[in-house]
Order: structure tokens, then sequence, then C-alpha cells
């Protein structure tokens, strides 16, 4: 109830009328039933505006340290993102990426929409970074159907840093539901994933229209962060 009423009622209608996003696509969007909103990743405020333009409530998994802040701000975080529908998960890797695993399948096999940026990761300049294999696992073991969204223009309203966005319009495109279905019985094999993880992004990639690095952006960060020292 506190989901619908903050995107209904208090902060959805507010920031559509701001930022008017104009939408493609929306009607691949199934009514009912799980199904796995595979989207780009450029800037903090596509987790924000998303779910937004869904009828349906769209669940992230979102990392822990937003839910555990102190004082005032660490209150307003945790309060927003409850709010905007995440839940909770370590993305410290090993156990914890089985542990987040588990989370993104209990959401889909509910029969919910989750959603979920297959580079793990904002990208650091604009361009589009080889994906993840762990959505390719939620797909492949939750036989959910997979549908490609590209955020457009939402780096420019807030880079990465900046606190205060710009006002301009962005765009939300959904792409066609994409079947792996091909593959059931395959999730172990680490070669199925990696393909259809590639096969995923690709999609991206034309609905996008962004430049395709073939690197992780999380190493393109870790990079970067140790040349600045």
């Amino acid at each position: 109830m506190f989901y619908w009423i903050m995107k209904h009622i208090v902060v959805g209608p507010i920031l559509l009328a701001i930022f008017r996003p104009w939408v493609v696509g929306l009607e691949h969007v199934p009514r009912e039933g799980a199904v796995v909103l595979a989207s780009n990743h450029l800037s903090f405020i596509d987790s924000i505006f998303l779910p937004l333009v869904v009828d349906r409530p769209v669940i992230f998994l979102a990392k822990s340290e937003y839910f555990t802040g102190k004082g005032l701000k660490g209150w307003a975080t945790r309060v927003f993102f409850q709010a905007a529908g995440q839940l909770p998960i370590d993305r410290s890797g090993g156990k914890a990426s089985e542990a987040a695993l588990e989370t993104g399948l209990r959401v889909l096999n509910e029969g919910s929409i989750l959603g979920i940026y297959p580079e793990g990761t904002r990208s650091p300049d604009g361009k589009l970074y080889r994906g993840r294999t762990g959505v390719a696992r939620m797909v492949l073991e939750s036989g959910a159907p997979v549908i490609p969204v590209a955020m457009i223009g939402t780096k420019e309203v807030m880079p990465i840093g900046q606190r205060l966005p710009n006002v301009r319009r962005i765009g939300i495109i959904f792409g066609d539901p994409l079947d792996f279905s091909r593959f059931q019985g395959l999730e172990g094999d680490r070669f199925v994933l990696r393909s259809v993880t590639d096969e995923l992004v690709h999609h991206l990639r034309t609905l996008s229209e962004q430049e395709y690095v073939d690197v992780y952006a999380s190493s393109v960060k870790e990079q970067r962060a140790s040349q600045s020292r």
C-alpha cells in the first residue's frame, strides 16, 4: 500500500509532470505473471522512472548499503528505496551472489516483475558494457520471459556524482519479449549463460544505440579509481 501511495499519489505524478518521459513499447509488458525487465543502466534515476511508467509494481534488487545508513539521511534513503519497491541485497560476491539470485527467483516465483541491470552497475561513461550472467540464470531457472529496456537520456538528467537532477525529457523503450526456452535445463552450463547474456545485451545495444565495450563496467570503474589515487 505504501508503494502504491508513493507511486500514484505522491511522488509519481510530480516526477512525470516535470520530466515528461516518452515511452515506446509499454504494451510488451504483460498485465500479469512473472517477467524480467532487463535494462541498461546510465543513472541513479533509472530505478525511479522505469517503475513509474509501468502499471504493475517493479521490484529491483538494490545494494544493502542503501538500507543501512544512519541519521536523517539514512532514514530518508531507506524510506525512498522501500517506497520504490526495492529489496536489499549483499553484492559482495560469493555466497552473497547466490543469496541475491535466490531473492530474484523468489520475486519471479511469486509472479511479480523483477527489474535488473545486466551490466551489474551504472555505466561510468554512457557506453554499454558486458553483461553479468546472473540475469541469465534467473531467466532460465524461472522460465520467465525477459523484456529488454533501454533508458534514454537519464545520464544527462543525473550524471554519476551529481546530487540534483537537470530538468529535461528522458525516454524509455521496451523491446519485444525474448524467449530463451530453448535453453531450458541448461542453466548450469556457463557457455549457455554467457550466450543468453550476450544475446540480451545485443538487444539492449540495438534499442539504446549505445557504443558497446566488451569488458565489465565494474572493471573500468576500478581501473579509473586506481589511476586517480
